[in-house]
């Protein structure tokens, strides 16, 4: 039997206060790994984040277009800067996307839920980028900005009726 290493996520990767001002200040993300499949996280974030006013970039080397935007291969290929790189992608990905990020001058690197890597973590950390590591930015969005609902979604309507 093989004994599993397990990586606590340092405190300032998750510091409340960092992702509420990248929340407010961020306008582009790069969302590596975004699926044009409707029922899958990725695209159910990006979909979310365009709603909310951001401009959401699709990386996929697979496809063309996915929310109404071009997708591109990886992030060296975006001609225009990118405030957030948000990685929908296995962890042993992360440092190549790191080191991506730092090239292409993101402000921050964020990894969704379950994306944990330490490496990529302390690459985009040397050089200079904020980290944010296994949180939703679609759920911290919703906490921090006041739009949490059942469905995801802000009605609108304040009531106790479904």
């Amino acid at each position: 039997m093989t004994a599993t290493r397990t990586f606590s996520v340092p405190q300032q990767w998750q510091d409340p206060l960092t992702i509420l001002g990248i929340l407010n200040t961020a306008r582009t993300i790069a969302i590596v790994g975004l699926s044009p499949n409707e029922l899958r996280a990725s695209h159910f974030v990006g979909f979310y984040l365009q709603r909310h006013d951001y401009q959401v970039v699709p990386v996929n080397p697979r496809e063309s277009v996915i929310l109404g935007q071009k997708s591109y291969a990886d992030l060296t290929q975006i001609p225009f800067p990118v405030d957030v790189v948000d990685i929908f992608r296995a962890p042993d990905a992360v440092p190549a996307i790191a080191r991506d990020a730092v090239k292409i001058g993101a402000g921050t690197l964020w990894c969704q839920y379950g994306v944990i890597s330490p490496e990529g973590g302390r690459i985009a950390e040397s050089g200079g980028l904020t980290v944010v590591m296994d949180r939703c930015m679609k759920v911290e969005h919703a906490r921090h900005l006041g739009r949490m609902h059942w469905l995801g979604f802000n009605t609108g309507q304040i009531t106790a009726r479904r």
